[in-house]
């Protein structure tokens, strides 16, 4: 919802499945820790909103990178999606349905393992 309101691309869940199973996206969870351990999209790293650098993302600025949070009225996927864009970023898109929807729809999740940092599971394509 925020996300289309601030311009921003969208993706569903199903579409950003896809890209997951091929490996062709950059997922990025800016929920709590606590929230990311308990369920998360494949391979997706868990960055602070507002306080990532820019070498957590890839280098190539091209490169397609799909923020999320925990569902449509959270803010903070497309205010990351916005900051993103504006460090010249050109292919950011939000998954509007957040975790919430993404365990909704019964798509595969990862939890964290004991003793992993979110960034472990961190894959810059």
């Amino acid at each position: 919802m925020f996300a289309r309101l601030m311009g921003l691309k969208v993706i569903s869940p199903a579409d950003l499945n896809r890209l997951v199973a091929k490996d062709q996206v950059t997922v990025i969870d800016v929920n709590s820790r606590e929230s990311w351990a308990k369920a998360h999209v494949p391979g997706a790293a868990n960055l602070d909103p507002v306080d990532y650098a820019p070498a957590d993302l890839p280098a190539d600025k091209d490169a397609p990178i799909v923020f999320y949070c925990s569902g449509q009225l959270c803010r903070k996927a497309p205010n990351a999606a916005k900051r993103a864009e504006k460090l010249g970023y050109r292919d950011v898109r939000v998954m509007s349905a957040g975790i919430n929807g993404w365990v909704g729809a019964k798509l595969p999740s990862e939890t964290a393992r004991e003793g992993r940092h979110p960034l472990d599971n961190y894959r810059v394509k």
